[in-house]
């Protein structure tokens, strides 16, 4: 499933050297460290990495929902979206017909009104926990209708009707009486796919999914999969998947990044990171997934010690102590830089000089 990137096409978002710190009584938690990357529109790209390595807060600041005592410290998210008629790019006459405005998301007020237009209007937010996400004392269908009238010039009978359509389109059975249930009148499953219809009713540029599948079976999650893979080539939008499962990100992603403590490890195309991986960490996360070749009652192999705790940072690169490769003297003196290595982008001494700043 290889994608046929546009080289012309502009990222529709660039991240660029982005850091979020959590200023605690502790210490500072260098929850994301100064990650870059780039989506395109039409891609899935994938984020993978183990829990706590700063996949779901890199996502929060970019919808600048990070609560405090977390900060975004630096770094830009340019995001290329349409001009607005009589929006900033209005001046002098309106926009040409497929004219497009940069802005950079770290700049606006977390709080203003363009930052509340982009969260839910450009970029949603299809969350970990949907039965969190819905409030309770309202039906399912009034929660949409109200988003959907927030980004949307429509009256509420339009809204409904909406609403109804994101319902079919997204496979839930007997729409109009699902629209007027409570949440918890739902089945996870449906559940999950009222929460998609939502985040997908405003018609956003990117969508991001966080874990969007751990709250449901397998069999579930399997259609949930399928469903978001075909409403993102119907609509041609671009995913942000993140994920700690590499057989879900195998399924669904185009591109892939890697972190771990808030680093980007390794990037490329996910035939690339698959068939070929090149940073220790990458190879020993693919390493302990089960395959079906595995032989019966054997152990499968697991990557040595555990994530450090934030405040215990090492020095250098951050999966030194856990790595196979480990060189003395340099992979914990000082920290990689992220840079091309065939087609992937890797943050490892393997493939490049030392003379990196400490």
């Amino acid at each position: 499933m290889s994608m046929h990137m546009n080289p012309q096409a502009e990222p529709l978002l660039s991240i660029r050297d982005l850091k979020v710190h959590f200023f605690m009584d502790e210490g500072v938690v260098k929850a994301v460290d100064g990650i870059s990357l780039d989506v395109y529109p039409g891609q899935v790209f994938g984020i993978v990495g183990e829990s706590g390595c700063g996949k779901s807060v890199t996502m929060k600041a970019l919808l600048r929902i990070v609560e405090p005592p977390g900060r975004l410290v630096s770094g830009e998210m340019v995001l290329r979206r349409p001009a607005a008629v009589g929006g900033p790019a209005a001046v002098g006459g309106p926009p040409a017909v497929g004219a497009t405005e940069v802005v950079d998301l770290a700049k606006l007020d977390a709080r203003g009104a363009e930052m509340r237009e982009v969260r839910g209007g450009q970029i949603a937010l299809i969350p970990q926990e949907p039965m969190a996400a819905f409030s309770p004392v309202h039906t399912v269908g009034n929660q949409i209708i109200e988003a959907i009238r927030l980004h949307r010039n429509v009256d509420e009978r339009e809204a409904r009707k909406i609403a109804l359509q994101q319902f079919k389109d997204v496979g839930i059975p007997a729409p109009e009486q699902r629209l007027d249930a409570y949440s918890w009148q739902l089945s996870g499953g449906l559940r999950q796919r009222a929460m998609i219809a939502m985040a997908l009713s405003c018609n956003p540029l990117i969508l991001i999914a966080d874990e969007p599948t751990t709250a449901v079976d397998v069999t579930t999650q399997a259609q949930v999969l399928r469903l978001l893979r075909r409403l993102q080539e119907e609509r041609n939008s671009a995913i942000i998947f993140i994920t700690h499962d590499l057989g879900v990100i195998a399924q669904m992603a185009d591109y892939v990044t890697v972190m771990y403590l808030g680093l980007v490890m390794e990037q490329g195309p996910v035939d690339d990171i698959f068939h070929n991986p090149k940073h220790p960490y990458t190879r020993a996360l693919l390493e302990s997934v089960p395959s079906i070749e595995t032989a019966p009652r054997q152990d499968l192999p697991t990557i040595k010690g555990t994530i450090p705790h934030p405040f215990n940072r090492p020095a250098g690169c951050p999966f030194y102590p856990r790595c196979e490769k480990f060189m003395p003297g340099v992979c914990d003196t000082a920290t990689p830089a992220l840079l091309p290595v065939g087609r992937q982008l890797v943050s490892c001494f393997l493939y490049q000089e030392v003379s990196v700043t400490a």
